[in-house]
């Protein structure tokens, strides 16, 4: 049974700084792709960045780049984001997500939710300005 549970959520002020993590639990595929995803009040759930199980190869929406982190620990399997410079419009709920990474993955592909297949709960990030 596969378990994702996402956490580090909170209420900070434009500039800010959070760091979310996401405990996983009984993932069995052979490579894993593991992401963070966010969606506000009335709008699409969208990718925000993913890792691959070894760490090499990571995304990030163009939205986050240069501010938010991704990054893995698999002896304690457990995935992370760092975020820098929050803005009002990264207020959102934040998910974490697991799915079975295949080799020809684009961006595209990694940060599309149809890739995955295991999502956390959600942990809430709220930026005021």
């Amino acid at each position: 049974q596969v378990q994702l549970v996402d956490s580090g959520g909170g209420s900070v002020q434009s500039g800010g700084s959070l760091r979310l993590s996401c405990a996983a639990s009984g993932l069995t595929f052979d490579d894993d792709v593991m992401g963070w995803f966010r969606q506000a009040p009335g709008k699409e759930r969208e990718g925000v960045s993913c890792i691959t199980r070894s760490g090499g190869t990571t995304y990030y929406a163009d939205s986050v780049k240069g501010r938010f982190t991704i990054s893995r620990d698999n002896a304690k399997n457990t995935l992370y984001l760092e975020m820098n410079s929050l803005k009002p419009e990264d207020t959102a709920m934040y998910y974490c997500a697991a799915g079975r990474r295949r080799a020809y993955y684009t961006k595209a592909i990694s940060l599309s939710r149809n890739t995955y297949d295991y999502w956390g709960q959600g942990t809430q990030v709220t930026v005021s300005s």
